[in-house]
């Protein structure tokens, strides 16, 4: 006996397949999809990443800070961006940890 499906059923399917097709996407351009080997991506080696191009990015702001100190032709503007692309980096990077932190708080607090 074959049974026929609804064709409503066949396109909430067929969104919950565009759905995962987009997650699995997201997941590859971020960098958590697993790799060719099928190991997962170590979580340290992407916070060390991470933590990486934000010291870059300070970096890159006190350099170009200095040179227009200095007097090298640097447009104002292009060293306030890269100072506020600093900031903004390390400001993400400190709100990321206080979560991280009182999520293990919260964990650490759990009745078991």
């Amino acid at each position: 006996m074959k049974v026929e499906q609804n064709p409503i059923a066949q396109s909430l399917l067929e969104q919950i397949r565009q759905h995962q097709q987009q997650i699995s996407e997201t997941r590859i351009d971020a960098g958590f999809e697993v790799d060719s080997n099928n190991n997962q991506v170590n979580f340290s080696e992407l916070v060390g990443s991470a933590l990486d191009e934000v010291n870059a990015l300070k970096k890159s702001s006190a350099a170009a800070a200095a040179a227009y100190e200095s007097g090298v032709d640097i447009p104002l503007s292009d060293v306030m961006v890269n100072m506020q692309k600093a900031s903004l980096a390390f400001e993400a990077t400190l709100q990321v940890r206080n979560k991280v932190l009182k999520a293990y708080e919260d964990i650490m607090n759990m009745p078991v």
